[in-house]
């Protein structure tokens, strides 16, 4: 088994501790707004919508669509070391519910935009889980997947 990567991890506070911790039962939780339905992220004391302050965590379908993302070559932080691919990914439950994340499990040449994904967690210090992105099963063209 490979070595985790080094990585800066968020400070956890009542308002994200949904988001960083939801790993831990599989589940990856966003905002919603008990008024109007309306997923919120990053997390924010009201609705952009309605204005509701009636906000509370709920689990989403942790399925995604590639909507595009960058092969990093810069070795920014000592330990994370490149390559590796950053990706935006949107989630199925809105249009607009948007994740910057890492994709996992696939080589650059495998990488499609529109691609399905599903959410992974990588399990790191102090109970925070990261919410990654690979492949969905039977999606690999070349059928090793």
């Amino acid at each position: 088994m490979s070595e985790k990567p080094f990585r800066i991890l968020p400070r956890i506070t009542p308002e994200n501790q949904h988001f960083w911790r939801g790993g831990a039962e599989g589940e990856l939780r966003f905002l919603r707004c008990s008024a109007c339905r309306t997923w919120v992220h990053p997390p924010m004391p009201l609705c952009p919508e309605c204005h509701s302050f009636e906000l509370s965590p709920e689990a989403v379908s942790g399925k995604a669509t590639l909507l595009t993302y960058t092969e990093n070559h810069q070795p920014w932080i000592p330990g994370f070391d490149p390559p590796y691919l950053v990706a935006i990914v949107e989630l199925p439950e809105q249009p607009g519910l948007r994740l910057t994340t890492n994709l996992v499990g696939c080589e650059r040449c495998a990488v499609a935009i529109g691609m399905p994904l599903r959410v992974v967690f990588e399990e790191a210090d102090d109970g925070i889980f990261l919410p990654l992105f690979e492949p969905e099963p039977g999606d690999d063209p070349d059928g090793k997947g």
